[in-house]
């Protein structure tokens, strides 16, 4: 009896719900994530070993190669509490508009005079933006202010975090919510600089002061 022979089809795959899938994923990523906007600085941290990772509610500042000091605090509500603080005591005007847009900008750095000018201009234009920077002269020390309002503002947001963390049954450590400072100064700045707003931390009683710097191997 001769054999039935059965006709082989390559197996076929249907890609077109896969292919659907992947563009609703990066559909949802679009639409779904917070664009980072650049810095206005950019500086080049001396090298170091340590591998600590920069942790959250973290209150900034960085100084470029020229001395301008810069500043950023992380968490958005302390930002906005930070700001009205600076707006009262310099008597500034700012709308809700710009008040939302500093909420969520990186580290910003000019006097509270140009700060309403400042907060209009583009992330490029902040770069050509011509200014010294917070100023930090015992005159118009307007840096101490700045992080003397950041402080209470990071607590005030980080003990909310902890009530919430405490009332969805966490079991969270205080520590971890309390504000942290870093300082970051660009490798050719000038030591003076850097003391400078190292004396401002001392002077409000803020010691824990973290310095970035970047990774290097160590040593054998």
């Amino acid at each position: 009896m001769p054999k039935i022979k059965i006709p082989k089809n390559s197996p076929s795959i249907d890609m077109t719900p896969m292919v659907d899938l992947a563009f609703l994923l990066v559909t949802f990523f679009m639409l779904a994530a917070n664009f980072r906007s650049n810095e206005p600085v950019d500086v080049e941290t001396p090298s170091s070993i340590s591998d600590k990772i920069i942790p959250d509610n973290v209150l900034l500042v960085t100084i470029d190669k020229g001395g301008r000091v810069f500043m950023n605090l992380t968490d958005p509500e302390a930002r906005k509490e930070m700001l009205q603080n600076m707006m009262g005591k310099y008597k500034v005007g700012l709308n809700e508009e710009q008040i939302e847009m500093f909420s969520f900008m990186t580290s910003f750095g000019c006097t509270m005079q140009e700060l309403p000018q400042y907060l209009n201009m583009s992330g490029e234009e902040r770069k050509r933006f011509e200014t010294k920077g917070i100023p930090t002269d015992s005159t118009n020390n307007q840096l101490k202010d700045w992080i003397f309002y950041g402080n209470i503002a990071a607590l005030n947001s980080g003990k909310t975090a902890f009530e919430e963390a405490k009332l969805k049954g966490e079991s969270p450590d205080p520590n971890d919510f309390k504000p942290k400072f870093t300082l970051k100064v660009d490798g050719k700045a000038v030591y003076v600089h850097a003391k400078n707003v190292i004396d401002i931390f001392r002077d409000l009683h803020l010691n824990n002061l973290n310095f970035i710097t970047s990774l290097e191997q160590a040593p054998n």
